[in-house]
């Protein structure tokens, strides 16, 4: 006996744009193609346009100085360096004199997440399905790596690395989990295009 797909099914694929489309496959008997929705559509997709494009602008400038053993002093040369030691002096001693596996979590950023950033950014743009992996792997391994080691030896780690500015951390560094664990969210089932959120 052969099934047929029921009427909201049937009326789901009627009324589907003809432009962008993306099958996704339900039991044997039947498909469904769901429409990709314009960027417009998808409007949190803007703050993470515009998060992630800061964020790659703020890799290269604070998160290289450190990985490249450039010295952070008020007297820098360096105008990035003088930039981070005004940040650091005041609110992040573990950025302002890092351990070598500080500088690991600063090079990853820097050299791995900043050109992610780029190919994320044009994905969320141009709806494209395939960034949902490379997406969580990113979301998961920076909500590790910053959320629970770098924020554990801020707060409770040795002395000479906590920070002195629990809020100036916090209001500097705290989006850089949140966000991330939105794009988490967001990135949760396949096909995220086809839904706003």
């Amino acid at each position: 006996m052969a099934h047929t797909p029921s009427l909201l099914a049937q009326a789901c694929v009627r009324n589907l744009s003809a432009r962008a489309h993306t099958t996704q496959v339900y039991p044997y008997y039947f498909s469904v193609t769901l429409a990709t929705l314009p960027l417009r559509r998808r409007g949190f997709d803007y703050v993470f346009i515009v998060f992630f494009c800061w964020a790659f602008v703020s890799c290269i400038i604070s998160d290289a100085i450190p990985t490249l053993g450039i010295v952070q002093s008020p007297d820098s040369t360096n105008i990035l360096a003088q930039w981070n030691y005004a940040y650091a002096s005041v609110n992040d001693p573990l950025f302002l004199n890092p351990p070598i596996w500080m500088r690991f979590v600063t090079g990853l950023s820097a050299f791995v997440y900043a050109p992610f950033y780029i190919v994320l950014v044009y994905a969320l743009i141009t709806a494209r399905n395939w960034i949902q992996l490379p997406a969580v792997i990113y979301a998961t391994m920076i909500a590790s790596i910053t959320g629970i080691v770098v924020f554990g030896v801020e707060f409770f780690g040795e002395a000479q690395w906590r920070t002195p500015n629990p809020l100036g951390f916090l209001a500097f560094n705290l989006p850089y989990v949140l966000i991330p664990l939105l794009l988490l969210i967001r990135m949760r089932k396949p096909l995220p295009f086809t839904r706003p959120f």
